[in-house]
């Protein structure tokens, strides 16, 4: 039976590389230090390696893999890989991790189920963060995205990683281990298909996720919504024979500070057709992954808790369908939210940006102090900042700049875009409190302004995934699908505290 991931065995060690009892060991090597690391080592490997530079075969380039010709001569493994990383003043997070996942998928494709890392390449970042992104990548390298295939062979998986170091760093391999089994879970619902994760399944499926320690989940059925008076999330479920869900999650430690609470919000549409502003038919097979921010905060729930992070944080996730159904909403109808504002329905295909409405107030309604919802929201967001850079808005400025760090140390990339009052001109409505989609012009910075709208006060940010949540091709470090984006960059705002 196909699985999606499974979680290696990690440790650490301090035996010396050669006399390692693993099938593979891997050698990060910077660029600038190529020539002189081949020459410390006067032995075979040591010309092997100085033979490929020569030849120019390896160049130690970021994320270049060089196999040895041969096993090492008196080296207890098999096999050694030497993996570029390009100038040493460039190896940072997202190098690393870029590095090690490239080259244990070469252990994984040689079906070598011990594996080492050698941490014998500093880069530029801290010991505890490069032990912590390699434990989470060799983790996040044993993913497998055909689990749906029924004639493709067997699948191989990494039993054991070992990381080869000096020091105290078992709490960063156990904190990378979460952090990868996390995003990898993640991953697995995003790339379901519409089908098979309906929102019904999504909420079940995420709550059970979400048990562990100190983690509580409670579902919220269509009848509890309406009680609520959520008329944009139920507007938006009006056109399936779904019904919407919400999951919120708390997790409420002992000791946190009781005057501060972090609120994710993640957008949870299990497929977007457009409704009756039906999406054109060429690509609208990705649109699963449009609860991808839903995903996203859920696994960083979970990965908050397993850190056992000493601070207060709630989720609240809206599930739905939007379908062109008889009961769907008409463009031109008009919506309440749950917060009393009325919303025209200029455009049904605008209708993450609904849900999210209801979600805010009601992360709000439960406490929350400083919010961040996550969500694939605009395709033009993609045309701005393309598929590598999530889109970074909010209010106040140090709110932004602490979740811009945050970021920063995860090896995620944003950028910040203006939230300046002149385009809340675009969102007047003559008949209701606004529309939801003021057409082409700034069309993600409108969406986020209209969200804002539901942030109510205190500290909010939008991260707006819908160019980072899915890799369109595979690379040496992601296959083609779910990425799992920003579910690091929320877990270190967590763990930086909030301002």
């Amino acid at each position: 039976m196909h699985v999606s991931y499974e979680v290696p065995r990690l440790s650490v060690s301090g035996t010396a590389l050669a006399a390692a009892d693993v099938d593979l060991i891997i050698i990060p090597i910077a660029q600038d230090y190529a020539a002189a690391v081949a020459s410390r080592d006067e032995g075979p490997l040591g010309d092997d390696l100085k033979s490929a530079l020569e030849r120019g075969e390896f160049g130690a380039k970021a994320n270049e893999i060089y196999v040895a010709r041969m096993p090492a001569t008196g080296w207890t493994a098999s096999r050694i890989v030497f993996v570029g990383g390009g100038p040493r003043a460039e190896i940072n997070v997202e190098r690393v991790r870029r590095m090690a996942i490239s080259a244990a998928q070469v252990a994984r494709s040689q079906r070598r189920a011990r594996v080492g890392w050698a941490d014998v390449e500093p880069g530029v970042i801290s010991p505890a963060a490069r032990i912590e992104t390699v434990a989470e990548s060799f983790v996040l390298a044993n993913f497998d995205n055909g689990i749906h295939k029924s004639r493709d062979g067997h699948q191989f998986f990494i039993k054991d990683a070992v990381i080869f170091t000096s020091g105290d760093v078992a709490a960063a391999v156990t904190n990378g281990g979460a952090m990868g089994e996390s995003i990898n879970a993640a991953r697995v619902l995003i790339n379901e298909p519409g089908n098979y994760l309906t929102p019904r399944v999504l909420a079940e499926k995420a709550a059970s996720l979400s048990s562990v320690p100190g983690l509580t989940a409670q579902i919220l059925d269509e009848k509890q919504i309406e009680a609520m008076k959520m008329g944009l999330l139920l507007g938006v479920a009006r056109g399936s024979i779904e019904p919407p869900r919400i999951l919120v999650l708390k997790y409420l430690p002992a000791g946190a500070p009781a005057n501060q609470t972090l609120g994710l919000v993640g957008k949870g549409i299990t497929f977007d057709t457009g409704g009756l502003s039906l999406k054109p038919a060429d690509g609208m097979e990705r649109m699963k992954d449009d609860m991808a921010g839903g995903a996203s905060v859920v696994a960083a729930m979970r990965s908050i808790a397993l850190q056992q992070l000493p601070i207060r944080a709630i989720a609240v996730v809206p599930m739905t369908e939007n379908m062109p159904g008889g009961k769907a909403t008409k463009p031109g109808d008009i919506h309440t939210g749950a917060s009393g504002l009325t919303v025209e329905i200029n455009n049904t295909d605008a209708e993450g940006r609904l849900i999210l409405g209801d979600g805010l107030w009601y992360a709000r309604q439960l406490g929350a102090t400083h919010l961040i919802d996550v969500a694939t929201l605009t395709g033009a967001i993609v045309v701005g900042l393309g598929k590598i850079t999530t889109g970074l808005f909010g209010t106040p400025q140090p709110w932004v700049d602490h979740i811009r760090v945050a970021a920063d140390r995860a090896g995620e990339k944003v950028w910040q875009l203006p939230l300046f009052d002149d385009y809340k001109e675009q969102l007047k409505s003559e008949i209701a409190d606004m529309l939801n989609s003021p057409g082409r012009p700034a069309g993600s910075i409108t969406a986020a302004m209209f969200l804002k709208e539901f942030a109510g006060t205190g500290p909010w940010a939008h991260l707006d995934i819908a160019g980072t949540a899915w890799a369109e091709e595979s690379k040496p470090w992601q296959p083609k699908g779910a990425t799992g984006a920003m579910i690091r960059t929320l877990i270190e705002v967590a763990r930086g505290g909030l301002p």
